[in-house]
């Protein structure tokens, strides 16, 4: 199996399965003397841990990040970055009565199709317990990016439909169950409080800016900035599209209205009066706010029977084992993983962009 890479410059692979002893990531190309400890990277890890709310996974991963090379003197000095997280919560007995059934929405069939093997305890490797190590790589690459500038941030746009913009994951929580501040967050609890109690699930869309990005990221032609954001945010897991700037809107407009015209600020320095492209022209970033938005389907483990066959062609009805554990929303505990993702795709074209020219 390979593809477990990516980027050019600053570079990353991960490793482990979701119910293995371990996951974990190697970062390559990172400059050195970048101050960088394993709490820096353990409060981008809290983000993404389930357990905290009642519509995440109640699998309650600690996700304490140790750094076991790369690092000394909390500076990166240059080679390349191991980090490993250890599975302390894993419990692979749920999925023993369904190992031989064809889990709806889920890669069993496609991996074993393609590999003639499939680790079935929770997924193994195409689990969305992958992305704990992506965070891990981009906490590091998030403080090289805030020491340039750039600010990352990512909310939660719409689920199931409603939408909420501005609204983060971590309003999603107790306290908002209990005392939800407007109309908007109401509508969606409930819609999570009723998806939960049918034992269904919620897909949802979560939006990213990144502010003070310099003009000139980006490879025409077949490396585009929103070319290679687009690549980085579809191989999450559960991700269904990607949108920049008016995106399909852009389809049922016109040139005059969709166009960004250009003009001089107070101090001489050229810039867009609007930002339908967001923040991209030609594939290279034009010094605006990138602006962008990532769908998520509804996870698809949910407590409904559902009809399916064996792995041997056999019907049979897939229902999930008592005590299981999953997101009914995937899209809340996204967020901090779109930040990562976004970090890692910068970081590595930032650090590209140094060789441009002379």
């Amino acid at each position: 199996m390979g593809s477990n890479s990516f980027g050019r410059i600053f570079c990353y692979t991960t490793w482990g399965e979701s119910h293995g002893k371990a996951i974990g990531v190697v970062v390559d190309g990172c400059p050195a003397g970048l101050e960088i400890t394993e709490d820096d990277i353990n409060k981008k890890m809290a983000r993404r841990r389930g357990g905290q709310s009642p519509f995440t996974t109640p699998r309650a991963e600690e996700d304490c990040v140790e750094i076991l090379s790369g690092v000394f003197e909390g500076k990166t000095t240059g080679a390349p970055i191991s980090l490993i997280i250890y599975n302390k919560d894993a419990d692979t007995s749920k999925y023993e009565p369904i190992k031989d059934i064809l889990r709806p929405g889920h890669a069993n069939f496609t991996y074993l199709k393609k590999y003639g093997i499939f680790d079935y305890r929770g997924g193994g490797r195409s689990s969305a317990r992958e992305t704990a190590a992506r965070v891990a790589a981009g906490a590091i690459a998030d403080k090289l990016l805030k020491n340039m500038g750039i600010a990352i941030t990512a909310y939660i746009h719409s689920i199931g439909g409603e939408s909420i913009a501005s609204v983060s994951a971590e309003t999603l929580s107790e306290s908002t169950i209990s005392c939800p501040d407007s109309a908007a967050e109401k509508r969606i609890l409930q819609k999570l409080k009723k998806a939960k109690e049918e034992g269904d699930s919620l897909g949802g869309i979560i939006e990213c800016k990144v502010e003070n990005l310099p003009v000139g990221l980006g490879d025409p032609i077949y490396e585009k900035l929103e070319a290679v954001l687009a690549y980085g945010m579809l191989s999450l897991p559960a991700t269904k599209g990607f949108e920049i700037g008016s995106g399909f809107t852009a389809a049922s407009m016109s040139g005059k209205t969709h166009n960004d015209l250009f003009s001089l600020d107070e101090e001489g320095v050229i810039h867009t009066t609007t930002n339908k492209a967001g923040g991209t022209l030609g594939g290279i970033s034009t010094g605006a706010p990138l602006l962008f938005r990532v769908p998520f389907k509804p996870t698809s483990s949910i407590k409904k029977p559902q009809k399916s066959t064996t792995t041997k062609g056999e019907e049979a009805t897939f229902t999930l084992p008592a005590g299981s554990r999953h997101d009914p929303c995937v899209t809340i505990r996204a967020v901090p993983i779109v930040e990562a993702q976004t970090a890692l795709v910068l970081a590595d074209l930032v650090l590209k962009d140094r060789t441009r020219r002379i």
